[in-house]
């Protein structure tokens, strides 16, 4: 009975859609290598060990999320994000981060600890780079960004940034090859968001993010 009872309270299994979703939003979408290209459903779906309905359904989901575009004869095609597309991303990341930070300073609850974890991280990932190194610094710069996120306690909120994930790391791992030794810098950046955050400063915290955004979008309209 007591077996019984746990199995029902167990998490229920993820279905082949679910996977083929998490897989082409958290492994293929980020690589800069798809960009500009169509995707092979069977491949993917040898990828993911399911046939290619599921696969295909994934692939509608984020259509309807603008991260896909289905072609004709031709199949899921991965467009480029355009110039806009990455400053609306910044302005958006801006707007929610600021607010993030002035909530967490007025309320105490700047999680400074979290910060410091995802930036230590970070420091051992600078030197080399490559693909596989660069999707996990750019993971560790998400974590960065979405503790300050949620510290806000603000759930609406905390799921929109959360939903820039994929956008997020496309980005970020495509500026890592767009400027010598971006990885460090991007490292010193964190840190002077860390210390005016650490100081209570609210307009230098305003700042170091606003300018840190800033920088990697304009590595990308000065492509």
């Amino acid at each position: 009975m007591y077996t019984c009872c746990m199995q029902a309270a167990s998490a229920p299994l993820e279905s082949g859609r679910e996977r083929a979703y998490r897989y082409l939003r958290e492994t293929v979408l980020v690589d800069p290598a798809v960009q500009g290209t169509f995707l092979n459903e069977v491949g993917l779906a040898q990828a993911v060990g399911v046939s290619r309905t599921p696969v295909r359904e994934a692939l509608l989901l984020l259509v309807s999320e603008g991260l896909v575009e289905m072609v004709p004869k031709r199949g899921a095609y991965v467009p480029p994000l355009s110039g806009r597309q990455i400053k609306e991303l910044m302005e958006l990341r801006a707007l929610l981060e600021r607010h993030a930070a002035s909530v967490t300073l007025v309320t105490g609850t700047v999680p400074l600890a979290a910060m410091r974890e995802a930036l230590a991280e970070q420091e051992q990932l600078v030197d080399p780079i490559d693909a596989d190194t660069a999707k996990v610094f750019i993971e560790w710069d998400r974590r960065f960004h979405q503790s300050l996120i949620d510290a806000a306690r603000n759930d609406l909120i905390a799921r929109t940034y959360a939903g820039l994930r994929t956008r997020q790391m496309r980005v970020g791992v495509a500026a890592l090859f767009r400027a010598t030794d971006r990885q460090h810098a991007v490292c010193v950046e964190h840190r002077q968001i860390l210390d005016a955050l650490e100081s209570g400063d609210e307009t230098a915290s305003h700042a170091a993010i606003e300018d840190h955004l800033q920088i990697t979008l304009q590595l990308f309209l000065e492509a």
